[in-house]
C-alpha cells in the first residue's frame, strides 16, 4: 500500500488507521502466503496506539500479529518475574520499549563519578536480568530500544564527554548494549537514537504529551518507530527484498544517453549534479557486500546502455550488476524475466526509476515489488536508505559471495546447453556435497535460510536463530544441513532438513532449498542422507506434509517423487504424506558425492 511506503506521511496514517487496517485485512483474507507470528511489547510507557501503527506495517509486508501489551511501566517485571499470561501466549518475539525516560538519572555536576559508574552498572544489569528472563522463559527473540539523547543538556556541549552528563551516560549505556548485541544474534537494536536525532530532538520530546498521557515521544513519532521496528520483524523472517533494478538515464547519471551522448552524461566530480550522481553509485555499489543483486532495466539499445556503464566517470561497473536488460520491452516484462533466470520472485525487487509513469507501469505489472519513490536525484540515497527494503539483521558469508554464485549459474545455464542428456549434464558438474547436523558456526545461516526459502519449501515454517539453537540441543530433533559445490564454484549451505522424532516415527517439519541450486538433484542427496540418518536411531516411519503457499507450488508433488504415499489432502491442498518401511528406501541421488566436511574445499 503507498500510504505505508517512505516517505509516508504519518498525520494521514494515524487518521486514517482504522480504514487503512480494514483495506489491509481485505487484501490478505484470501492470501495463502500469510506470516502469524505473536509479538508481546513490554514496556515502559504508553504505547496502544504504538501497536496499532505496527500493525499496519506489519500487515502490509504480509505479516499478522497477535500482541500482548504489558501493564503500564512493568517492563522489568513482567520479564524477570514468573508470569503466567505472558507464558501461555508464547510471544516470537519481545519488544522491549523503553526510552531515556526510563532510566534513572539522579545525577548532577556534583556527583562523584564513582556512583554514576555504578548507577550504570546498575541499569546495564536490570537490562540484562530482562533480557536473559525473556530469553530462559519465552525462548522469544528479543528486539530492544537503544537511548535517545534527553531534552535538556545540564552541561551544554560538555554533557556529551563529561561523565556527570546525561547525554554521556545514555551514550554509555548504548555502548554496553551493543555488546550485548554482537555476542547474542537472536537480539536485536531498534535504533531510535537515530530515529529521534532524524525527527527532530525538540519534537521528539513532547513534555505535555508525557505530562498527560505517559507518551514516551511526540505521537507522530510513533510511525518512525513502527516502521523500523516492522523492518526488523520482516528482516528476521526474511521478507526482505533480495535484488535491485534499477534504471540507467537520469537514474544512475544525468542525461539521456541516446540523445545526449556519453561525453556529455553527467556523473563524477567535475560538476555538482555529476557529483550527486557519483555518490549514488558508490552507495548501490556497497550493496553487494550485502548479497544484494544489481540488475540493469533500462528502455536503451544494450551496446549504448553498456557504453555508458564502461565509459562514464561512475564507480559502477558491468560486473557489478548480476543481469543488463536493455532494450525497448516493458520493464515489467524485463524485471520477470530476470526473476526467472535467477530462481527467485518477482516480488523480491525493488525498482529504482526517475519516471514515475515508468514506476506507475511496473507498479502495476510485478505484483509485490518495492518501488523507490524518488524525487530529485538528491533524494535518491536518502529514499532507498530509508525504504526499509533491505534492512540487514544479520550478514553471513553466503551473503557476500551470493552475486558470484548467482553468476556462476549464468555459467552453468550457458554450460548445460552442450548436453542433450540432463543426466551427463549434472554428473559433468563433478558435484560434492556435505551433508551434516547443524553446528553452532552455521546456526546463523541455516536461520536466515529457513526464512528467505520461499519456492522448495514443503511448509514455509519459519525459525528464529533461538529457534535453531533450541532445536540443536534438543536430541528429539534431527536437524540436516547441506553444502552444494561443483566445478564453477561454492553455494554454501542451501538445504535444510527439521524432523521431530516421536518413538519411531520422523516428522519432517521443514524441508527446503536455495532456489540458487534448483534442478541440480540435491534434494535427492539430502532425502537419501536423511533416510540413512532416520534409520541409526530406528525409526521405521517418515511423515512429511506440504502446506500450499502462493509461492511454492512447484514442491506440490516432491514427496510423490520421493517415493511417500499420500495419506490426506484437505480442501486447501495441503497434504500428508507417509514413508514406511524405510529399510527399503533405495537411495535416489547418483549425480552427488557425499563427502566430508572438510574435503569440501579440497
Amino acid at each position: 500500500m503507498r500510504e505505508l511506503e517512505y516517505p509516508y506521511k504519518s498525520e494521514y496514517i494515524i487518521s486514517k488507521k482504522k480504514q487503512i487496517e480494514k483495506e489491509l485485512e481485505s487484501r490478505l483474507k484470501n492470501s495463502s502466503n500469510i506470516l502469524n507470528i505473536k509479538i508481546a511489547i513490554l514496556a515502559g510507557s504508553t504505547i496502544n496506539e504504538f501497536k496499532n501503527i505496527l500493525n499496519l506495517f506489519l500487515l502490509n509486508n504480509g505479516i499478522k500479529a497477535d500482541f500482548y501489551l504489558s501493564q503500564y511501566n512493568k517492563y522489568y517485571e513482567e520479564a524477570v518475574f514468573e508470569n503466567d499470561e505472558l507464558l501461555e501466549f508464547n510471544p516470537d518475539i519481545v519488544y522491549v520499549f523503553t526510552t531515556c525516560r526510563n532510566i534513572n538519572h539522579d545525577f548532577d555536576a556534583a556527583t562523584d563519578l564513582t556512583s554514576i559508574d555504578e548507577k550504570l552498572e546498575f541499569e546495564c544489569n536490570k537490562f540484562l536480568s530482562i533480557w536473559e528472563g525473556i530469553k530462559n522463559k519465552y525462548n522469544a527473540t528479543i528486539i530492544q530500544n537503544n537511548f535517545e539523547y534527553p531534552p535538556y543538556r545540564l552541561l551544554g556541549n560538555k554533557d556529551i564527554s563529561d561523565k556527570h552528563g546525561l547525554s554521556n551516560f545514555l551514550k554509555r549505556l548504548n555502548d554496553k548494549f551493543y555488546e550485548y548485541c554482537e555476542k547474542d544474534k537472536s537480539f536485536y537494536i531498534c535504533d531510535i537514537n537515530y530515529i529521534s536525532a532524524n525527527y527532530g530532538l525538540d519534537k521528539w520530546h513532547n513534555e505535555r504529551n508525557y505530562a498527560l498521557y505517559k507518551l514516551p515521544c511526540d505521537l507522530m513519532a510513533f510511525v518512525d518507530i513502527a516502521f523500523n521496528v516492522c523492518n526488523i520483524i520482516k528482516s528476521i523472517y526474511g521478507k526482505n527484498k533480495k535484488a535491485l533494478a534499477i534504471d540507467l538515464d537520469n537514474t544512475i547519471w544525468g542525461g539521456v544517453i541516446s540523445e545526449d551522448g556519453i561525453s556529455n552524461l553527467k556523473v563524477g566530480p567535475e560538476t555538482a549534479e555529476g557529483e550527486i550522481y557519483l555518490n549514488f553509485q558508490k552507495y548501490l555499489k556497497k550493496f553487494k557486500s550485502l548479497g544484494v543483486l544489481l540488475n540493469v532495466v533500462s528502455k536503451n539499445d544494450e551496446e549504448v546502455a553498456i557504453d555508458g556503464i564502461k565509459n562514464t566517470d561512475g564507480v559502477l561497473e558491468v560486473d557489478d550488476f548480476v543481469d543488463i536488460k536493455a532494450n525497448w520491452e516493458p520493464k515489467s516484462d524485463n524485471i520477470i524475466e530476470i526473476s526467472k533466470k535467477l530462481n527467485i520472485g518477482s516480488d523480491a525487487f525493488a525498482f529504482i526509476d526517475d519516471n514515475p509513469m515508468e514506476r506507475d507501469l511496473v507498479r502495476t505489472g510485478v505484483k509485490g515489488i518495492g518501488i523507490l519513490n524518488v524525487d530529485s536525484p538528491e533524494t535518491y540515497i536518502k529514499t532507498l536508505d530509508k525504504s526499509g527494503f533491505i534492512e540487514t539483521t544479520n550478514i553471513t558469508k553466503e551473503d557476500i559471495e551470493k552475486i558470484e554464485s548467482y553468476k556462476q549459474n549464468i555459467k552453468r545455464d550457458e554450460y548445460k546447453n552442450q548436453f542433450i542428456n540432463y543426466n551427463e549434464y549434472l554428473k559433468s558438474l563433478n558435484m560434492k556435497a556435505v551433508v551434516s547436523n547443524f553446528e553452532k558456526k552455521y546456526y546463523d545461516r541455516i536461520s536466515q535460510l529457513s526464512n528467505k526459502s520461499n519456492q522448495f519449501n514443503l511448509t514455509t515454517k519459519r525459525y528464529s536463530l533461538t529457534d535453531i539453537e533450541h532445536i540443536s540441543e534438543d536430541e528429539n530433533y534431527l536437524a540436516l544441513y547441506g553444502k552444494l559445490s561443483d566445478k564453477f564454484g561454492d553455494n554454501g549451505i542451501v538445504s535444510l532438513i527439521i524432523a521431530k522424532i516421536e518413538n519411531d516415527v520422523s516428522h519432517i517439519e521443514l524441508f527446503l532449498m536455495s532456489c540458487r541450486v534448483l534442478k541440480r538433484d540435491m534434494e535427492y542427496k539430502m532425502l537419501d542422507e536423511f533416510v540413512n540418518r532416520c534409520k541409526e536411531i530406528k525409526v521405521n516411519k517418515i511423515v512429511g506434509n506440504y502446506i500450499k503457499t502462493d509461492k511454492n507450488k512447484m514442491v506440490k508433488n516432491l514427496y510423490a517423487d520421493f517415493g511417500f504415499i499420500k495419506v490426506s489432502e484437505d480442501a486447501n491442498e495441503n497434504s500428508k504424506w507417509e514413508l514406511c518401511g524405510i529399510n527399503n528406501y533405495k537411495p535416489k541421488c547418483d549425480v552427488i558425492e557425499l563427502i566430508g566436511e572438510g574435503k569440501l574445499y579440497d
